[in-house]
């Protein structure tokens, strides 16, 4: 992946305002999420899949912003990143890139 593209799709991300959508469910999110990132993963991932690391790992960390916003006991970080690992041990299919993100440290 080149750096341009990724500056790209990271443009794009955020261009979502994931962390204001606060009116939607995590699994609303998912659903709107995942066709697109699916996307980026099947084409860009399909050589070089280590290059999507950084946008993957953005992706979470917007989804934690998410969470801190739309909860008001999880607004500390270390509480909403443990409600991220939580929620993504319970289902790990639940957002398409999951699967490809191995740690936690969002």
């Amino acid at each position: 992946m080149s750096k341009e593209a990724l500056k790209r799709l990271s443009a794009e991300v955020r261009s979502w305002h994931l962390h204001t959508r606060a009116d939607l469910s995590f699994v609303d999110l998912a659903r709107w999420v995942n066709p697109r990132v699916a996307g980026w993963m099947q084409y860009y991932g399909r050589f070089r899949r280590s290059g999507l690391d950084p946008l993957l790992t953005r992706i979470n960390a917007y989804l934690v912003r998410w969470i801190r916003k739309k909860y008001e006991r999880l607004r500390a970080k270390r509480k909403a990143i443990a409600k991220m690992g939580e929620i993504a041990k319970r289902y790990p299919r639940m957002f398409a890139h999951w699967p490809w993100t191995v740690t936690l440290a969002w």
